[in-house]
């Protein structure tokens, strides 16, 4: 028999999201304007009138198109909210979900009754406006402005200062490198492992095709993902363009959270409750130079673990999943943590390259939209996982219609065990020989290669990095197998193979 509800446990009861088709002839809004909007719509999905005056703690991912001091008390404004406190995170696509659950826990402690969880960017209007020179007329607040609670302030920079002097700090350049490392160890040729990933995010676009708040609504065969041509030039081998997260979007999407008697009282229908059961969250080794290796995550396995234990369930016996997806080895090291197959459906929303990549707050939109799943099928289960930095930082929820068997929220910090996992040394005077252990080849926006930066193995427990812009080498890396191949490293970081 099922434990009792406890009167504390968190429901998710309204959800909103905007896409603002500025692409199409929409007026531009700033950023805080289109979370505002998505809270107006997130009250109105949960069917009541003045929830969003009862918001006691409002909460706002981090930003790149604006920087305002404290977005979370200017929306508060706009939306007629008196929240106690603010809270502004840093830099993560992790935060969404470490948001609710932290919000979770503080509604289960009683710290909190309505908590607001809200983001949004304007990527392609800041990026247009810079491009002309012009100067946007976007709200800006007193440099002395602060929330209440800055989540993650005290993180350390995601890269070393020897891997920034590498040249090896972009995005664009590790979740390529994760994926030729994740090839090798599949024993997959290089024209199997572009079909794999091709196959992949077709199958992600197709969803978005059907998500009616999806950035790209095109289904696009694996052919044209996979290929390059004028409209999906190379990035970093080997992916095109269209394997990248889009984030020239403007979206925005907000969540209202609270407990079970505050819904009650509020009058909000049982048919827009959706519980979160579990949470759990932990990051991998902070430098990438330290992790064991390059193919997976031991904290994926450890909060995916953790977050279906405290659940009371099993991943196959999860209905609908959505995998961070900001680049298709980010898909393919959870799917392989999780015990998932690749087959199977890994997303609600159609992923970041076409749903809509809106920098940190991608995560608060998959978690609207699996919302709108589990009601839409009642007594399912929905997994959502999240993910900031270079697999850095790791969050994942269980979400389902129905309460949770263990009568309330259930949260994890697996850190412990994460730390206790395999590291390699940083080898950052190392010059002589090694092994190449991953690469990627950088293209220029002509679709030229560029440089080739490479993960290189040193004795048993070392790492370091290496590049090189040697066109022949260059050449041999994108048409033949390089990982395991011997290299040797000069002072200057120029290794030759």
């Amino acid at each position: 028999m099922a434990a009792a509800i406890d009167p504390r446990t968190p429901v998710l009861v309204g959800v909103g999201q905007v896409s603002n088709r500025v692409d199409t002839g929409a007026a531009a809004q700033e950023p805080v304007d289109l979370m505002a909007e998505s809270l107006h719509q997130a009250e109105a999905d949960a069917g009541v009138g003045g929830l969003l005056a009862a918001v006691d703690s409002m909460r706002a991912m981090a930003l790149l198109s604006w920087r305002y001091q404290d977005p979370a008390a200017l929306v508060a404004e706009r939306v007629g909210a008196t929240p106690r406190e603010t809270v502004l995170t840093v830099m993560g696509g992790n935060y969404p979900q470490t948001a609710v659950n932290k919000s979770c826990l503080d509604i289960v402690a009683g710290r909190a009754d309505v908590i607001a969880i809200t983001g949004a960017e304007a990527w392609r209007t800041r990026t247009k406006a810079r491009a002309a020179g012009v100067d946007l007329a976007w709200t800006t607040q007193d440099p002395g402005v602060a929330p209440t609670h800055l989540w993650g302030g005290t993180d350390p920079d995601l890269f070393s200062p020897f891997e920034a002097s590498r040249g090896v700090f972009l995005p664009v350049q590790l979740y390529p490198m994760f994926d030729v490392a994740l090839r090798a160890s599949l024993g997959l040729s290089i024209d199997e492992h572009r079909d794999r990933i091709a196959r992949l995010w077709s199958r992600f676009s197709e969803v978005a095709a059907a998500n009616p708040n999806a950035w790209i609504r095109e289904a696009v065969p694996a052919a044209t993902l996979r290929e390059p041509s004028p409209s999906n030039r190379m990035v970093g081998f080997p992916y095109t363009k269209l394997l990248n997260s889009n984030n020239n979007v403007e979206q925005g999407a907000s969540l209202l959270l609270c407990s079970v008697e505050k819904a009650r009282s509020l009058g909000i229908a049982e048919d827009r409750w959706v519980f979160v059961h579990s949470g759990a969250d932990a990051h991998d080794h902070w430098f990438v130079s330290n992790r064991g290796d390059l193919h997976s995550s031991p904290a994926m396995r450890a909060t995916g673990r953790a977050t279906l234990e405290l659940a009371g369930t099993a991943i196959d016996d999860v209905e609908h999943v959505d995998l961070y997806s900001c680049f298709p080895s980010a898909v393919q090291v959870a799917a392989a943590e999780l015990g998932l197959p690749l087959e199977r459906q890994l997303t609600v929303t159609g992923g970041m390259s076409f749903a809509g990549g809106p920098w940190n707050n991608y995560v608060t939109h998959s978690i609207a939209t699996m919302a709108d799943v589990l009601r839409a099928d009642p007594g399912s289960t929905g997994l959502v996982t999240a993910n900031g930095g270079y697999l850095t930082k790791h969050a994942m929820g269980i979400y389902s219609t129905t309460p949770p068997s263990a009568g309330v929220y259930r949260h994890a910090d697996c850190q412990a065990e994460v730390d206790a996992s395999p590291r390699c040394k940083a080898a950052d005077d190392h010059v002589g020989d090694g092994t190449l252990e991953a690469y990627t080849v950088s293209y220029d926006r002509d679709g030229a290669p560029e440089v080739a930066l490479a993960a290189i193995r040193v004795g048993d427990d070392g790492r370091t990095w290496g590049r090189s812009t040697d066109s022949s080498l260059l050449a041999e890396l994108i048409s033949s197998e390089g990982v395991g191949r011997p290299v040797s490293l000069d002072a200057e970081g120029t290794f030759q193979a």
